[in-house]
């Protein structure tokens, strides 16, 4: 299949004029390259300014494949989670968290995960394999075809998977994701979250849009991101620091409050000591109703204690607030249960905490 989709808009716009060359006026291409992104259509039947023999060779020699939904669940709060499945019954989840003016779309970038983080539902689904770019940056374009949605202010790599792990496909999302033939969202509005794949990590500072970066911290030491993190037996906390140094924009560093595994105050000092000199804004998080490894959320006292710390020491911080936690769509919750193709997970087995962090 010719899947325009799995292009980047540069390259699409190129084999698009190619075949157009001789079907048509060259004012075609300006008419059919944004029905991919910026004004997608769900086929091209529904392209309706473009005559109808045109239609039908598109379809013919670019169809334009779908992510097909199989649950939509919506929060109290408004947050809605997507189930979906892709061609050969992968399953995947994305998250939509709607906050005044801003739309946020939590998307995914693996079906499950190989890092295993201990309070992360995902990780403990283990790796299923990765997204290719049409699949990644088709979760925006649906909601673009969804009336009740439309297009997302901000996307947040930060559903299922790690980003870096699959940086060959992330990156080319990025780029539709950014393109001004592509979903035209500004760089500073998309972040890609890692736990710290450090070569990877030089490869996305290398480029030249300043998209955003959500480092998954979790704790100050490597003794106790360790206990929590496999990655850390890979890529230790000082190569880490080290690397975040090529970033010229600011990071973000997550960090999932843990009672009596990295919120006390002498955690806060180590972790100000991180963040200070790269000038990182922290978002705390509190830790998901059934966290994996028989840990226990911080309780709320303690994580605004350990953010007034931060404070003092001179860190800029925020308590952030779990959304969609009767879904399951909060921070480290996504999980599907892949076992049976075409069969939902229950809502004991799904999840979308996987730092939903906003």
């Amino acid at each position: 299949m010719n899947n325009l989709l799995n292009l980047s808009p540069p390259d699409a716009a190129g084999a698009l004029k190619k075949w157009l060359s001789d079907r048509g006026p060259s004012y075609r291409l300006g008419q059919v390259l944004p029905r991919l992104w910026q004004r997608p259509v769900p086929d091209w039947l529904e392209a309706t300014e473009l005559p109808h023999d045109l239609r039908l060779a598109l379809a013919q020699d670019f169809p334009l494949p779908r992510l097909r939904l199989a649950s939509r669940q919506v929060s109290r709060d408004g947050t809605q989670k997507f189930l979906w499945y892709l061609p050969d019954e992968a399953a995947i989840e994305s998250v939509w968290i709607p906050e005044g003016r801003r739309r946020t779309l939590c998307i995914s970038s693996q079906a499950g995960c190989a890092f295993g983080c201990l309070f992360c539902a995902t990780g403990r689904m283990g790796f299923g394999r990765h997204l290719a770019p049409w699949e990644i940056a088709s979760q925006v374009r649906e909601t673009l075809l969804d009336p009740e949605l439309g297009k997302p202010t901000n996307v947040v790599f930060m559903g299922m998977g790690e980003p870096l792990h699959n940086w060959e496909g992330v990156a080319e999302a990025l780029t539709i994701l950014n393109d001004p033939s592509g979903f035209r969202l500004g760089a500073r509005h998309v972040t890609v979250s890692t736990v710290g794949l450090v070569p990877e990590l030089a490869q996305l500072a290398a480029r030249p849009e300043q998209f955003r970066l959500a480092v998954s911290l979790h704790a100050p030491t490597h003794e106790q991101r360790l206990a929590l993190m496999p990655v850390e037996r890979k890529y230790q906390l000082d190569e880490l620091m080290n690397a975040l140094q090529a970033f010229r924009r600011r990071i973000t560093f997550e960090y999932v409050m843990i009672s009596d595994r990295n919120d006390a105050p002498a955690d806060a000092a180590r972790l100000a000591a991180l963040a200070r000199p790269l000038g990182a804004f922290v978002n705390l998080l509190p830790l998901h109703p059934g966290g994996g490894g028989g840990l226990t959320p911080s309780s709320k006292p303690r994580m605004k204690l350990f953010a007034n710390e931060l404070h003092r020491l001179g860190v800029a911080a925020a308590v952030r607030r779990s959304r969609g936690l009767d879904i399951d769509a909060a921070c480290g919750q996504l999980r599907v249960a892949f076992q049976r193709p075409h069969q939902v997970a229950s809502d004991e087995d799904t999840g979308v905490d996987q730092p939903v962090r906003i």
